[in-house]
C-alpha cells in the first residue's frame, strides 16, 4: 500500500522583536540595530557629548539595551584601548609626571572611562599591556587596583589560594599595632598599643601609598622552617624567650571603667565617697585601699580583682525604712565601681568629667603590659596563624654559622596543603632585603620576583634558595637536614591567652534554672554539652555524668507526696511539711536536678498536672 503523503504546513516564524531600550529600568524607546546604536552611544560618550557617569550594556539573552546613569553604582575607571592599541601613550605619562596633564583631562580627552557592573559584563580587559589582543577593550590603570585596600596591602597574594587570602584579611584588622598617635590622651574601652612596632621588609606599592608604615601593626621575625620537638606541631609555633625580653611582641592593653552619680526620682542621687561601715553591701575594707578622700582612685596605683576603682553609693530601692527604734531612716546602698574578677592592672589615668545627661562622671583607664606567653596569637600576612607552644632560651635554640638565632620557628607540614608559595617567597624577599637595605616589592603581579631574590643572595654569597646548615642549641651538633630561614613580617593578635583565661569552682548560678552562669565576664563554668555527655555515655563513666551534670550543677532536694505524686511544701513558720493538694504529711525528700523541677512547674502552666510515682529503691 502506499503511504499517504503528509501536506507540511509551513511554520509561521514571528516577526524579528525590535530591541528595546531600558533607561534606569524604565522602557524609553525601542532600536532595529542594537551594535550600530552602542557603537554610537560610546562614541558620543568618549567625545564628550553624554555624561561620562553614563554606562550601557547590551544584554543579548534578554535582547535589551541598558542604560544606567543613576547614583549609587559602584565604577571603576579604565585605560580605552581602541584597534588593538592603548590610548594612553608614554607622552600622556610623561606629561602626567610633570603636571602638564591631569587625570579630568584624561577622562574628558576619552583617554580613561568608568564602567560599572554591567558594562564590565560586555568589555575585554587586559591586566598588563602585554596581554591586549584585537578583541581587548579596556587595559587595567594597575593590576593591583582589582583587589580592595585590604588585600592590596597583603604581599605576593597571587601566590597564595583564596581562603589564606580571606584568613590573612581577617587577622590583618585583629593586629595589634599604633592605632592612633594620640592613644595616651584617649578614653577607648579597649585599646592595645604594640611597644616597637615596624613596618614589614617587604612592601606593596599601595602600603606606601596608603602609609600605613605611619601605624605599623607587626615586626619583622627572623623564622626557620623545621620541626622543634614537636612544641610547633600543627599549627604551632616556638619563640625565641630572650627576643621576648629584649621586646618582641610586646604590647600594652588599656581598658577604661567608667561609672556616673546618677539622679533619681524625688530628688535623690548616687555620691562618690567611701562608703561607711554601716552601707548594705559594704564590701570588705580591703577593696577600698586605694581609694582618695573623694572616693576616688589615685593614677598608678596598682589593683588586681574585686578592689574598687570609684566608690560609690546609691540611694535605698524603697525610700524609707523604719528602723528598730520607729524612727525614719534612710539607709545607703553600696554601688561602687570595682574590678571584675580575672582581671588587673595599673590605673593609668582618671577622668573626672559631665556626662551628656549633666551628671558627675570618671573614666579608669586601666594599663596591663602584655607580654607574649603561651597561649598568645601570631600570624603571618599569609593566613598562617598559630598560638605559642614553647617559649625556648636562646641558648637552646638552632643558629647558623653566622650566630643568627630565629625568633619564631614554623612547622614544615603548615606550608603545603595551605599552598601559602606567598610565605616562602616574603620570607626569601625579606632575607634579602636585610643584607641589601633595599625594601622588597610584594605587589600583586608586578613585585619582584623569586629569580631577583635568588641573584641577590648569590650575590651576597648565601644559598640562593634561602636553605641554611642549622646548629642544635642543646649539643652544638649539624643538623643533617638544610632548614629554610628568612625574615617574615609576622602580627601578634588581639586574641591573648591572660585576656581568655578563666577559671572556677564555685560561683553565681541563674536565678530560673539554678545552673552555673555563663561566661567569663559573669564567673561562669565551661559548657558540659550533649557530645561531651556522649563521650561519657560511651565510656560508660556514670558516676562521672552524675557529677557533671547534677552534684556539680544544678541538684536540689525537693519533698514529693507519695499520695498524690505533686511537689511538697515546708511551711518555716510552723517547721511543718505538708502537701499543698491532698493535705498529707506524708512527704519524702527526693534528690533531683532543678531543671527537672522547673519542667514540672512549666507543664503545670500548661494546664497538665504531671505525678512523680515514689517506690522503693530495689
Amino acid at each position: 500500500m502506499a503511504k499517504k503523503s503528509k501536506k507540511r504546513r509551513a511554520l509561521k516564524l514571528p516577526p524579528e522583536r525590535k530591541i528595546q531600550i531600558l533607561l534606569n529600568g524604565r522602557l524609553v524607546g525601542v532600536v532595529d540595530n542594537a551594535q550600530e546604536f552602542m557603537t554610537k552611544l560610546k562614541a558620543d560618550r568618549r567625545a564628550g557629548l553624554l555624561p561620562v557617569g553614563t554606562n550601557f550594556f547590551f544584554n543579548r539573552k534578554a535582547k535589551d539595551i541598558v542604560i544606567n546613569c543613576d547614583s549609587g553604582r559602584a565604577r571603576r575607571p579604565y585605560v580605552i584601548v581602541e584597534g588593538g592599541k592603548s590610548k594612553l601613550t608614554p607622552a600622556m605619562i610623561e606629561q602626567l609626571k610633570v603636571g602638564q596633564m591631569s587625570w579630568g583631562k584624561l577622562v574628558s580627552m576619552g583617554v580613561i572611562e568608568y564602567l560599572d557592573a554591567e558594562e564590565e559584563e560586555s568589555s575585554l580587559i587586559a591586566l598588563k599591556e602585554e596581554d591586549i589582543t584585537e578583541h581587548t577593550s579596556h587595559l587595567e590603570i594597575d593590576p593591583v587596583t582589582i583587589f580592595g585596600v585590604t588585600v592590596s596591602v597583603l604581599p605576593y597574594p597571587e601566590y597564595n589560594s583564596s581562603p589564606r587570602i580571606t584568613m590573612a584579611c581577617a587577622m590583618a584588622k585583629q593586629s595589634l599595632g599604633t592605632y592612633t598617635s594620640n592613644f595616651n590622651l584617649r578614653n577607648d574601652s579597649r585599646a592595645h598599643v604594640m611597644f616597637y612596632p615596624q613596618q614589614p621588609l617587604v612592601q606593596t606599592r599601595p602600603y606606601k601609598i596608603l602609609k600605613f608604615a605611619e601605624h605599623a601593626a607587626g615586626q619583622n621575625f627572623v623564622v626557620a622552617v623545621t620541626s622543634m620537638m614537636g612544641y610547633n606541631a600543627s599549627d604551632a609555633v616556638v619563640v625565641n624567650r630572650s627576643a621576648v625580653d629584649r621586646g618582641l611582641g610586646r604590647s600594652v592593653f588599656y581598658k577604661t571603667h567608667e561609672t556616673e552619680e546618677r539622679r533619681y526620682p524625688g530628688g535623690q542621687k548616687d555620691k562618690f565617697e567611701i562608703p561607711a561601715v554601716t552601707t548594705q553591701g559594704y564590701r570588705e575594707e580591703k577593696a577600698y585601699r586605694h581609694l582618695g578622700e573623694d572616693g576616688i582612685i589615685y593614677s598608678e596605683s596598682a589593683v588586681g580583682p574585686k578592689d574598687v576603682l570609684v566608690g560609690k553609693t546609691s540611694p535605698p530601692r524603697f525610700l524609707e525604712e523604719i528602723s528598730v527604734f520607729g524612727m525614719v531612716e534612710e539607709k545607703k546602698r553600696e554601688n561602687s565601681l570595682a574590678i571584675k574578677g580575672g582581671e588587673e592592672g595599673v590605673v593609668d589615668s582618671v577622668l573626672i568629667t559631665d556626662s551628656l545627661a549633666g551628671h558627675r562622671m570618671v573614666k579608669c583607664r586601666m594599663r596591663a603590659i602584655k607580654i607574649p606567653e603561651h597561649g598568645d596569637k601570631f600570624a603571618s600576612r599569609h593566613g598562617q596563624k598559630g598560638v605559642i607552644g614553647m617559649l625556648l632560651p636562646q641558648e637552646d635554640m638552632p643558629f647558623t654559622k653566622d650566630g643568627i638565632v630565629p625568633d619564631l620557628i614554623i612547622n614544615p607540614h603548615a606550608i603545603p596543603s595551605r599552598m601559602t608559595a606567598g610565605h616562602l617567597l616574603e620570607m626569601l624577599g625579606g632575607k634579602a632585603a636585610c643584607y641589601t637595605g633595599e625594601f622588597g616589592d610584594s605587589t600583586a603581579f608586578l613585585g619582584d620576583t623569586e629569580d631577583k631574590f635568588r641573584s641577590q643572595m648569590k650575590g651576597l654569597g648565601f644559598d640562593e634558595y634561602g636553605e641554611e646548615i642549622l646548629y642544635d642549641g642543646f649539643t652544638g651538633t649539624q643538623v643533617k637536614a638544610k632548614i629554610y630561614i628568612g625574615c617574615i613580617y609576622y602580627q601578634k593578635l588581639h586574641h591573648l591567652v591572660s585576656n581568655k583565661m578563666h577559671v572556677r569552682s564555685r560561683g553565681p548560678v541563674q536565678l530560673l534554672t539554678h545552673q552555673p552562669t555563663e561566661g567569663r565576664a559573669r564567673e561562669g563554668g565551661l559548657r558540659f554539652g550533649e557530645m561531651e555527655r556522649d563521650c561519657l555515655i560511651g565510656y560508660g563513666a556514670s558516676m562521672l555524668i552524675r557529677e557533671r551534670l547534677l552534684e556539680e550543677s544544678d541538684r536540689t532536694y525537693e519533698l514529693v507526696c507519695s499520695k498524690c505524686g505533686s511537689i511538697g511544701v515546708h511551711d518555716h513558720t510552723k517547721n511543718m511539711d505538708y502537701c499543698p493538694l491532698c493535705e498529707t504529711s506524708t512527704l519524702s525528700m527526693v534528690e533531683m536536678s532543678y531543671a527537672f523541677k522547673l519542667l514540672l512547674d512549666e507543664i503545670k502552666a500548661l494546664g497538665i498536672f504531671p505525678r512523680l510515682i515514689m517506690r522503693d529503691k530495689a
